[in-house]
């Protein structure tokens, strides 16, 4: 059973190399002309971009195939300030450029929208502008021409005080959904509402792939042990060209229990593993953590004490 490992978006270790750099609304505003805010805007964005090729660089020095683009590359792209900026024009050249280093190097590129991405609400308004970001985000996937392995991940959204009409309105609004948009989208079970059993049960429905994420699970569940689920949700992924993927992260603390702590407990993966090797499937896991990259290298450390695991490379091992 092989398991590669990934982060999230940004770099501790390296310096100076956010990808998520962006401008206030009233920083922009103090920009007389619209061509100098947009100017402006595309300064960032590529600015973004060449720091995500750096990182680009740092995970395949280390190994790291996993990676989650972050959201904020291109800073407003969905806000109606810059509707007439046609900021796809400005930074194309940069995106095919880091698609093709990541198609060369296998990587395996995911996105995460952000939490206000909710397909199930009950505001018109709200659907309409998540689908807007799902579209923002389909175009720097399509941009960086990667085909439909390179995932978006979305929870199902708000509970809404009927979560039996809110699944239901989450069906509606999928369906809705363009051809390219479904084909990259994995649903992930949330921290206070949707357990990993609802999330099976929808994905099953829409033959979607399901993303489980443990410290969720461990937060969220009817008393299931997730084993009697592990092998449905891997399922879930048949047919597509990647391994299974899940989120692993540890609680903060006792009371901020659904925060990340800064690193990844290796007992809090420990105990997954044993269950997963059941199944004897390979997966992918990313790392969440607010140490980044730093906790993945934390967790390979304490990993190398383990004397059934072999290390294929910096973020890969081999569980015996």
């Amino acid at each position: 059973m092989r398991i590669s490992f990934g982060y999230v978006a940004m770099s501790v270790v390296l310096k100076d190399c956010s990808p998520s750099r962006t401008i206030t609304l009233q920083n922009l505003s103090k920009i007389a002309s619209e061509k100098d805010r947009f100017a402006r805007l595309t300064s960032i964005a590529r600015e973004n971009l060449d720091n995500t090729q750096r990182l680009f660089f740092h995970n395949r020095a280390n190994d790291i195939k996993i990676f989650r683009i972050t959201s904020k590359l291109i800073p407003l792209a969905t806000h109606p300030v810059t509707e007439n900026w046609d900021w796809f024009a400005e930074v194309k050249d940069k995106l095919k450029s880091l698609g093709d280093y990541a198609r060369e190097n296998d990587f395996r590129i995911s996105a995460h929208p952000d939490h206000f991405t909710l397909l199930n609400s009950p505001r018109e308004e709200v659907t309409e502008a998540s689908v807007r970001d799902l579209e923002y985000h389909l175009r720097i996937l399509d941009g960086m021409r990667l085909d439909s392995s390179a995932k978006l991940v979305i929870h199902v959204g708000g509970g809404y005080k009927n979560k039996e009409a809110s699944l239901a309105r989450f069906i509606q609004n999928y369906k809705l959904l363009s051809r390219d948009i479904k084909q990259r989208i994995v649903l992930e079970n949330d921290d206070k509402i949707y357990t990993a059993r609802d999330v099976l049960e929808l994905c099953q429905e829409l033959k979607i792939p399901m993303v489980l994420d443990i410290h969720h699970h461990w937060c969220n569940n009817y008393n299931d042990d997730i084993s009697d689920y592990l092998a449905d949700i891997f399922s879930t992924w048949d047919g597509e060209t990647r391994p299974p993927k899940i989120h692993i992260s540890s609680p903060k603390d006792e009371k901020h229990f659904r925060s990340h702590a800064d690193n990844v407990e290796s007992s809090f993966l420990l105990d997954f593993m044993a269950k997963a090797k059941q199944l004897n499937r390979d997966f992918d896991v990313m790392i969440e953590a607010k140490n980044k990259d730093q906790a993945l290298f934390n967790l390979m450390t304490e990993l190398r004490q383990i004397p059934y695991i072999r290390f294929i490379d910096g973020g890969c091992i081999e569980v015996w």
